[in-house]
């Protein structure tokens, strides 16, 4: 038999862990009908296709911050061909600037996520990429593939990228190759089924991290600016290590939603823990002006 005391202590850590912070979920009663039936109708889409378009999410005001505040602080371009030789990526977004917290956020994206992965996901990666006019087509892939589970099995991630401007079969846009995510092992590299993700300046594609895709060719004259998410299940491990990279001066200024993907949440009953306790139990307190 079990014994008794210790499993009054996995009980009781459980609780402490569990309870004291809940997992961050919009609570069901507060969404409006619209956007259920919306969210609804993406989710139909991608666990048939692999991915959806979503069009006109972003103003452009918002359009023009993100632009704002992006541009400056891009650098050399890419150091391969899977980066890109001529694309300029911008990595550890969060600690560098707030423009693309409500990307990360959004609610028709949140919906999607509440719905495919477990409460208390993780955001993976954020990245701000800028392809650079004669870039060549990025090699296909899928994004949670580093993870070495065989396929065919159900997604450990999924990702967004958001066009910042708009999507062209000429600039680059993300082509994807649709169903591709039901497939097991193989490899594909034939780009004869890939489809352009075309759409407006403040679009969305949303895809399952299964979903063999990659960043097109740039034949225009003119740069290609996106912002690009993923997000995992909460017991796997994320791309970034957000710990190391968010000072608490910005963990202080993130919202309560992306605090939790960035891991200071935990996945019941204990797994991200800190010394025993809750991660948010580190937090510093805001110290008043």
């Amino acid at each position: 038999m079990p014994d008794k005391k210790k499993i009054e202590s996995v009980l009781e850590l459980t609780k402490d862990l569990a309870s004291t912070h809940k997992s961050f979920r919009s609570e069901a009663a507060n969404t409006p009908e619209a956007l259920k039936g919306l969210v609804a109708r993406d989710f139909e889409a991608v666990m048939k296709n692999g991915y959806v378009i979503i069009e006109g999410l972003l103003t452009a005001s918002q359009l023009e911050l993100v632009r704002d505040a992006a541009l400056p602080l891009l650098g050399k371009s890419g150091r391969n061909t899977f980066e890109g030789v001529k694309t300029q990526r911008l990595y550890n977004v969060l600690e560098k600037t707030r423009v693309i917290d409500l990307l990360a956020t959004h609610p028709r994206i949140t919906g999607l996520l509440d719905r495919l992965f477990q409460p208390n996901y993780l955001l993976s990666q954020a990245q701000v990429i800028n392809i650079l006019p004669g870039e060549s087509a990025q090699p296909l892939h899928y994004d949670d593939g580093f993870y070495p589970v065989p396929r065919p099995r159900p997604p450990f991630g999924a990702a967004t990228v958001w066009a910042i401007d708009e999507f062209t079969e000429e600039n680059g846009a993300t082509v994807v190759i649709p169903e591709s995510h039901n497939l097991g092992k193989e490899v594909v590299t034939d780009r004869a089924q890939a489809i352009p993700a075309v759409m407006s300046a403040g679009s969305v594609v949303f895809f399952l991290g299964t979903l063999w895709h990659g960043g097109g060719a740039n034949r225009s004259d003119a740069d290609r600016l996106a912002v690009t998410c993923q997000y995992c299940e909460p017991w796997l491990r994320p791309q970034e290590n957000f710990f190391l990279e968010l000072s608490q001066s910005t963990l202080s200024q993130i919202p309560e939603q992306l605090l939790s993907m960035v891991g200071y949440s935990i996945h019941p009953p204990f797994m991200g823990m800190v010394n025993g306790m809750h991660p948010k139990r580190t937090l510093q307190p805001i110290k008043p002006e």
